[in-house]
């Protein structure tokens, strides 16, 4: 997340998870594709900042775990509410 983002979503008290992000893709691909995927992900200049984010692992729970700003470990439950409205 860019440092513009997150300083703007925690002066509106906004969780970035639950903001509608428009113009944004999360691609899913194997461990060995991975490198090559985002090579090809950055060659283009929207694709620039282009950055792996995540790992899918064997989870009988099913969570989505993530890893916080301090370093901490928190789980994804969803999306709670609504989205902010879009204003197109």
């Amino acid at each position: 997340m860019r440092p513009q983002v997150a300083a703007a979503c925690e002066l509106l008290g906004l969780d970035p998870l639950n903001v509608a992000n428009e113009g944004r893709l999360i691609a899913i691909a194997a461990p060995e594709a991975a490198e090559a995927l985002l090579a090809a992900m950055r060659a283009h200049p929207l694709g620039a900042e282009a950055a792996l984010i995540g790992e899918v692992v064997a989870d009988t729970d099913r969570f989505v775990q993530m890893t916080t700003g301090f370093g901490g470990d928190a789980s994804w439950t969803g999306w709670r509410g609504e989205q902010l409205p879009r204003i197109c």
